[in-house]
């Protein structure tokens, strides 16, 4: 099967396309043909090197399948051949989906939503796992609430606007100015133009001076420290980012404030209730762009690039539908 290797960290130059075995289903797993994929800020984050005690090279990363069950192994009951699903792959556990084919635990699959073709599934399968833990196991986002998500045109951001709206919360949201309407489409109630005014100040002004309930930080940066300035009493921070140096939040302490830190788990019940949503018509992903397997060092440059012009995610099309 053809399949992108990471052959040594660096830059996008680092993958190659290569033909490598197809792998088999043991007991307990599935043998997915993968339609799609897309690429995630995870994923530059390993072909650099962030994380090199967990990948050893030579790697096949990515971290979204969306296909149909070719095979199963010894045991498997909940899927058989020629069912469509979708899922995360194990993160740094074996193969990832940048591949024609991939095996998974049966426990993480989930039965693909029928409303949604195979470059959208993939396009929400990690980033809506993501943003349901972080906004609702972890934050525990509540009807009537309110929210300030950083980055909300991003991959994630998008898709935690649509779960806040859905949990029926109040949305507010930073994007550049040229992402306004697309976030106020996404469901957003209040977009703030983080280049031409502080987030903290439009904040306090959209409420009247008590701040957000929740903070859900995708951006990294100064987000934590500041995030309190932009919280009510008792509220919470969710981040998802990697925290590259200590920061003091000291201003936490005065807001009563409560701080959680994401790294996605895979399961099952995640992917089910994020079907339901999409099956009600609360929740689709936006694909900003597609890409075929080998271009997938393009995808991986143009997702760093700052202003890269992509709103919602980056998809890779395997094989056609």
């Amino acid at each position: 099967m053809k399949a992108i290797v990471l052959k040594s960290f660096g830059g996008p130059e680092s993958f190659e396309l290569c033909d490598v075995p197809k792998p088999v289903p043991q007991a307990g797993q599935v043998l997915v043909r993968v339609h799609a994929t897309s690429i995630n800020p995870l994923d530059y984050q390993v072909r650099r090197g962030d994380y090199p005690d967990l990948v050893p090279l030579p790697a096949i990363t990515g971290h979204d399948v969306s296909g149909v069950v070719e095979a199963v192994g010894a045991g498997v009951t909940a899927y058989a051949p020629g069912d469509e699903v979708w899922y995360t792959p194990q993160i740094f556990e074996g193969q990832g989906s940048y591949a024609e084919y991939h095996v998974a635990a049966e426990s993480i699959v989930g039965r693909k939503p029928a409303a949604l073709s195979h470059l959208e599934a993939a396009s929400l399968s990690l980033v809506g796992g993501t943003a349901w833990e972080a906004l609702v196991a972890r934050a525990g986002l509540r009807v009537g609430e309110s929210i300030l998500i950083h980055g909300g045109a991003g991959g994630v951001g998008h898709v935690a606007i649509q779960l806040a709206k859905a949990t029926g919360a109040r949305v507010l949201t930073t994007v550049r100015e040229a992402n306004f309407a697309f976030a106020r489409e996404m469901g957003a109630d209040v977009v703030i133009d983080y280049e031409k005014e502080d987030y903290i100040d439009a904040v306090l002004r959209a409420t009247d001076g008590r701040g957000v309930d929740v903070v859900f930080d995708t951006i990294g940066g100064d987000a934590l420290s500041r995030s309190p300035d932009a919280l009510a009493q008792l509220g919470r921070v969710v981040s998802i980012v990697d925290i590259a140096q200590p920061q003091n939040l000291i201003q936490a302490w005065g807001k009563n404030a409560a701080y959680h830190f994401v790294f996605t788990r895979q399961n099952r019940g995640k992917l089910d209730e994020l079907s339901a949503l999409v099956a009600q018509g609360r929740l689709r992903p936006h694909v900003g762009a597609v890409y075929a397997l080998a271009d997938v060092p393009a995808a991986h440059a143009r997702l760093e690039s700052r202003n890269n012009g992509v709103r919602g995610k980056i998809a890779i099309e395997v094989a056609p539908a």
